[in-house]
């Protein structure tokens, strides 16, 4: 028998870690819709309000975090590798920051005003994230679902070309304009974090590829 089969006699007995990756992805899209309300055309007078909200959610998600790992010292059997559960721990982290710091540029530069183009990088980050916490569902029972999580990873990676198409155009865009030369720098600057924010999902989609290979 071998050794991931093993594993898997004894991962209904250890489900903590299901309950705590599932609240890490819902964090992580409560963060993304707070993210497109910021970059929606009312979202200029609730900037403060709502930068505020997703450093509220990025902190929630820091705390999770470090459940996880606490958890995964002092677990012997853990449903997947351990090195599996620290990466999508990690990645999901580290998007929840990326969008944090994408707010945070957004309240730190205040520009006069934002591009389409950003708005709609914010809805495929949101839809990126709908992704992440639909395929983190379905890891607690991977051998069912996994061709839906496979899905989702695939759905991901569409996103991230469609964003690749949409930055392009942002930045093209942009310096077509005649807006004052620092106001193009904040934009330009605020674009490129919306990508990497982006980036950051497709990571997590590629982890989730690697635990599908594995297990299902």
């Amino acid at each position: 028998m071998k050794i991931n089969s093993i594993l898997s006699l004894f991962a209904p007995k250890d489900i903590k870690f299901f309950p705590l990756l599932n609240e890490t992805a819902e964090i992580l899209d409560r963060a993304a819709v707070l993210l497109v309300d910021l970059f929606s055309p009312d979202g200029d007078a609730r900037r403060i309000e709502i930068c505020k909200l997703i450093k509220e959610e990025e902190v929630k998600g820091d705390k999770v975090t470090g459940y996880i790992f606490k958890a995964l010292n002092e677990t012997f059997l853990t449903p997947f590798d351990r090195e599996d559960i620290s990466a999508l721990a990690d990645d999901i982290d580290d998007t929840i920051d990326a969008i944090n710091s994408t707010a945070h540029k957004v309240l730190l530069y205040s520009p006069e005003t934002l591009p389409d183009s950003t708005l709609q990088l914010a809805e495929i980050i949101k839809k990126g994230t709908a992704e992440i916490k639909s395929a983190v569902y379905g890891l607690s029972n991977v051998k069912k679902s996994d061709q839906q999580v496979r899905k989702h990873a695939e759905e991901i990676k569409k996103l991230e070309e469609q964003a690749d198409v949409l930055y392009e155009q942002g930045i093209t865009n942009l310096f077509k304009s005649d807006i004052r030369t620092i106001e193009l720098i904040k934009i330009k600057e605020i674009i490129q974090k919306l990508e990497k924010s982006v980036n950051r999902i497709n990571s997590v989609g590629k982890t989730l590829k690697t635990i599908i290979v594995k297990y299902s």
